[in-house]
């Protein structure tokens, strides 16, 4: 099977490329997903699943306790599965890519059109390409081979390409509550081959800093909000710290901050003589794959409230959550999937696989937690690649996971 499956790819690579080639071409932003979107349902089709495309709307998908988005229009968004229904007796896997990509940014930054698919030395070049249109053509690839080949499963097959990933997820979590749910799932994010069983979750903060204002001739009558913020600054850099001592687990060994939290935006003040009296700070806060969401956001509530500082008894931090999540997940080292996926990985590339923690969040979470789909995430992209300008993937990468998939999904639906 292994000798086949590698066979059928050396066959169909040019056609791959140039599949992924026009899937970078359709910038799927947010509120752009509709085009790439027709391009996955129609390939879907030609192979054979039984396709549902959608646009994710009702009162239970926008009022769920996880729903997590900037917007509740998704009229231009549509989400697209795929079903390979087996023959019956065998494990069901979901297969989950996002479509979704992020804006190109600086476009004096990149060497070539964002949206043009280049191909250079081995490598494509795009926005989405490494995050993750090139590990959703890899998953693609394995089930078309393992189809072309003639093969019959046992248990189903799902191929889920969600938008709203890199906005918290709302497309997987509509998925999972249309039913499209399995034994397990595998999500192929940007690991650079490295197989995620745990995946971190995060949620965005916003804090209200008070000062009171007056004339800068006069500043001390007034009481900078910008003096108060740093021992709020510190205060969340003790957390991080605090909490980062706790960590244990072998899986983040390699990781120098396994739970960031980032201050990622800091504004205030209205005038340059006068003393500000506001101070916002956004950031995100990293939770580990034990925790809840809940528990971290209420540690961090407690850290605000108890900084040394007099003013903060009169007049506390504000503290909005806000903005996109991620939920943590993980999966046991010693399920079985995992065990499947480190053997076929050992005999596709002659080593063994590196295991780690992820260090963000992915859809993973909602799919383990709301759908009871306990998911691994492994990929051909790299994470330091994505969301860059010159954003790429070596080719090669996408076709040997794609033999991975192949021979772990015959494995896992028990294949004839």
């Amino acid at each position: 099977m292994q000798e086949k499956v590698k066979q059928w790819l050396d066959r169909n690579r040019e056609d791959a490329i140039g599949f992924l080639q026009t899937l970078v071409q359709e910038g799927s932003v947010q509120e752009n997903e509709e085009g790439v979107q027709k391009l996955i349902s129609d390939h879907l089709e030609k192979l054979g699943l039984e396709v549902d495309y959608w646009i994710p709307s009702g009162e239970e998908f926008l009022q769920h306790p996880y729903f997590c988005a900037t917007r509740t229009d998704f009229s231009k968004s549509p989400n697209v599965v795929g079903r390979w229904k087996g023959t019956g007796g065998g494990k069901s896997i979901v297969l989950n890519g996002h479509i979704d990509v992020v804006p190109a940014g600086d476009l004096n930054q990149w060497d070539h059109d964002p949206y043009s698919g280049h191909i250079e030395d081995g490598k494509m070049f795009g926005r989405g390409v490494t995050d993750m249109k090139g590990g959703n053509l890899s998953l693609l690839l394995a089930i078309q081979c393992l189809k072309e080949l003639g093969v019959k499963l046992k248990g189903d097959v799902l191929f889920h390409s969600v938008i709203e990933e890199e906005s918290g997820g709302a497309g997987t979590l509509v998925a999972v509550l249309r039913g499209y749910t399995a034994d397990a799932a595998l999500i192929p994010e940007p690991t650079n081959m490295k197989i995620f069983p745990k995946q971190q979750g995060s949620k965005w903060f916003r804090l209200k800093v008070l000062g009171r204002s007056a004339h800068g001739g006069t500043r001390y009558e007034g009481v900078s909000a910008i003096e108060k913020a740093m021992p709020v600054i510190e205060a969340i850099q003790k957390l991080e710290k605090d909490r980062n001592a706790r960590v244990d687990d072998p899986l983040y060994a390699k990781t120098p901050i396994p739970l960031p939290i980032n201050i990622g935006k800091i504004e205030g003040g209205s005038w340059p003589s006068s003393v500000p009296d506001e101070i916002l700070i956004e950031g995100r806060v990293g939770i580990g794959p034990q925790e809840t969401l809940e528990d971290v956001k209420a540690e961090f509530e407690e850290a605000m409230s108890k900084i040394d500082d007099e003013w903060f008894g009169k007049y506390p931090v504000q503290i909005e959550w806000f903005g996109a999540q991620w939920l943590p997940g993980s999966i046991d080292v010693e399920h079985e999937l995992m065990g499947i996926l480190q053997e076929r990985y050992q005999e596709v590339l002659g080593t063994a696989p590196e295991i780690e923690a992820s260090p963000w969040g992915t859809d993973g979470g909602l799919l383990t937690h709301v759908g009871n789909t306990p998911s691994i995430v492994f990929g051909p992209g790299v994470t330091a690649y994505a969301h860059y300008p010159n954003e790429f993937i070596e080719l090669e990468k996408v076709f040997q996971a794609a033999e991975i998939f192949a021979l772990v999904v015959y494995d896992w639906c028990g294949g004839e």
